[in-house]
């Protein structure tokens, strides 16, 4: 599969706004005529009432990540069989127990978490003192030189804890080599998917991240809000996707969007070729940002001028669906049975059988990743707890016609149906944004 700008998103802490959208459109439509270094003009007068967030936006305390590394240890213990320790590398997963974003290299740096007792972290030499300067806390922190062998750090760290036997979970993003060399030196011990334990602690979100991906949420809106009140005849994808990163720049934030106009929406995430906004085209506008880690992913379906028939048609059978799909996403029943509710209504409109017309599955778990477990798609027996976060984008996509999709994010409740994160779903085709 072709990088999507979703994944490219995902490079945020490493790369600039300006470069992802760059690299985004390298990737998926035709270069544009003209001097691309030339100044970018004002921003239309409906951003004028971006603002920065301010105090709005709270980081996650010290505290809440002891508390995550604690919740890791229960269900270590309550896993069956248990896990004695979890091997975390750099990754969303590290950043989630330790708050500390760190870059993917050649050169292992790891969080080892034992089921009891203190972690540990390990990375080369010439990186302790910049890695000190991130730590949230005072972490346990063993180094390795150039010509010493890392695993064998983490492995004689493993035997002072008593952990000479066992099973470790090993986190799911975790480069081979870095799982091969631990196993190496480790060879008594069984590695398994540490997902039990690292999905189990994401998955389920606190009030406070809950929070953070409102706000998230909030202003991926006022930056939609801003752009569909801007849209106008003669404008390209590209100009409206990089007037949306300079918007969220406007805040402060990094930001993509996915825009499409016309027939290209037919292609979930869109084609190579460019495309021009002409009168009754549709637009969609699919992206997100993030917030203090916590990401948002909205889309939304437009206009300009009057819709067709069909367009319009197609809209409400795809508001239902989402409608239907909030009804169902209640704890205790299985991810699948959410994907099939809206499928339904879909299919049973005429736009079936199974994927032909609403050609992905209905969502993804979403949070400090624009994309993670669990997935609302048919046949997850995964049950749906409270505080589980997902998105909502039941689409219709008709080859060389067009594509609609509507996405919001809700989180399952403690009873009842799911509750949007989202402002509100969208009020109707031609005003997408309230």
């Amino acid at each position: 599969m072709k990088l999507s700008r979703r994944e490219l998103f995902r490079t945020a802490s490493i790369v600039s706004a300006s470069a992802i959208a760059e690299a985004a459109w390298a990737k998926t439509v035709a270069p544009v005529a003209g001097n691309l270094q030339a100044p970018h003009p004002a921003l239309p007068p409906a951003f004028e009432k971006l603002r920065p967030l301010g105090e709005r936006a709270k980081p996650i305390r010290v505290d809440e990540l002891q508390g995550r590394i604690a919740r890791a240890q229960e269900l270590m213990t309550n896993t069956k069989p248990r896990f004695d320790a979890l091997y975390v590398t750099p990754g969303t997963t590290l950043a989630y127990y330790v708050g500390t974003p760190w870059g993917l290299s050649e050169r292992i740096v790891a969080l080892a978490i034992p089921r009891e007792g203190q972690p540990l972290v390990i990375c080369p030499a010439f990186e302790e003192g910049r890695l000190r300067e991130q730590l949230r806390w005072p972490l346990e922190l063993r180094v390795w030189q150039e010509d010493e062998n890392p695993y064998a750090l983490i492995a004689k760290w493993l035997t002072e804890c008593g952990i000479r036997t066992g099973r470790v979970g090993i986190e799911e993003t975790t480069k081979y080599v870095f799982f091969d060399g631990l196993r190496r030196a480790a060879p008594s011990l069984d590695y398994a998917s540490g997902n039990p334990v690292t999905v189990g602690c994401r998955a389920q979100k606190s009030e406070h991240e809950l929070e953070l991906m409102r706000l998230a949420c909030s202003v991926t809106f006022d930056v939609y809000k801003a752009i569909f009140a801007s849209l106008r005849e003669g404008m390209t994808q590209r100009e409206v996707s990089e007037m949306i990163s300079r918007a969220y720049k406007k805040i402060g934030l990094e930001g993509y969007a996915i825009v499409l106009f016309g027939p290209a929406a037919a292609l979930p995430h869109g084609t190579r070729e460019e495309q021009v906004l002409h009168e009754g085209m549709g637009v969609l506008i699919d992206g997100g940002t993030r917030v203090e880690g916590y990401e948002s992913d909205v889309t939304r379906t437009s206009v300009l001028g009057k819709p067709s028939a069909k367009l319009q048609h197609a809209f409400e059978i795809v508001r239902s669906a989402q409608d239907a799909a909030l009804a169902v996403a209640v704890a205790g029943r299985e991810c699948g049975s959410v994907d099939d509710a809206a499928r339904k209504v879909i299919t049973d409109a005429g736009f079936g059988p199974d994927y032909k017309y609403f050609t992905h599955r209905l969502g993804h778990g979403i949070g400090m990743d624009g994309h993670e477990s669990p997935y609302l798609v048919r046949g997850n027996r995964t049950i749906l707890k409270p505080g589980m976060t997902f998105s909502n984008e039941p689409g219709i996509y008709v080859a060389g016609d067009y594509g609609l999709r509507c996405e919001d994010v809700m989180v399952i409740a403690e009873s009842g149906e799911a509750k949007l994160l989202t402002p509100e779903f969208a009020p109707s085709l031609e005003v997408p944004i309230a």
